[in-house]
């Protein structure tokens, strides 16, 4: 199987997409929230990749295509801001407010649950990126001297479980603001969450997409002081 995936240059990229595609369609069918179709790929892929005995980076080799999308794909969500920054400045007040006080929020608990835990320095910068996207955490990781693969692995399963259990968190504590709504997921499961909020609504979208560049950009700075 390792010379399949070896000789066969988008076979990582097939199955990748084979995988989200079933898990597309089994959240349709099915309409429950756990059924989320990233989490259904990555358990698919771990299958698939184990019952042929294949090597992770024999697999990467084909699959890192879909890693050169991450970039654009995040600053394409930048157009719903856009179409709603009438919006942005009318509670701009609210929406800063929101913003730093999620980034600051999510420092602190990693820096407790470190001390806490006695992690090493290395393992404790490793999750400082969790709830940024990718194409941020990435970058952050390697400059403050982290282990990438795991935070990369902390990233995914920030975003499922945030777009897994962010209309039920908001129903618990009754949020109903969509401006309100949209901060909250952006800033504490980024891109993942924000495919959540747009299906939520419009405004909650923008604000979603409006925090994962604004929430990345304050973890970069804010972790000069935390580390």
């Amino acid at each position: 199987m390792n010379d399949f995936f070896q000789n066969s240059v988008f076979v990582g990229v097939t199955i990748s997409l084979l995988a989200y595609m079933a898990g597309d369609w089994l959240r349709k069918k099915w309409k429950i929230a756990l059924i989320n179709p990233l989490l259904i790929s990555i358990i698919v892929t771990i299958l698939v990749l184990l019952a042929g005995k294949v090597e992770y980076d024999i697999y990467m080799e084909g699959a890192q295509y879909l890693s050169w999308l991450l970039t654009p794909a995040t600053i394409c969500l930048a157009i719903p801001l856009y179409e709603k920054w009438e919006l942005l400045k009318k509670n701009r007040k609210a929406v800063i407010a929101g913003l730093v006080s999620g980034v600051s929020i999510s420092l602190v608990t990693n820096l407790v649950l470190a001390i806490l835990f006695e992690l090493t320095h290395e393992e404790y910068v490793t999750l400082i990126p969790k709830s940024v996207t990718v194409a941020i955490g990435i970058g952050l990781c390697e400059e403050l001297g982290g282990y990438v693969t795991i935070t990369i692995a902390v990233i995914v399963i920030t975003g499922v479980l945030g777009n897994i259990i962010a209309e039920p968190v908001l129903k618990l504590f009754r949020i109903t603001e969509p401006v309100a709504k949209g901060i909250a997921i952006g800033t504490s499961c980024h891109a993942m969450g924000t495919a959540k909020a747009m299906e939520i609504g419009e405004i909650e979208g923008a604000m979603s997409s409006l925090s994962i560049a604004v929430a990345g950009i304050l973890t970069v700075v804010a972790s000069i002081v935390f580390t």
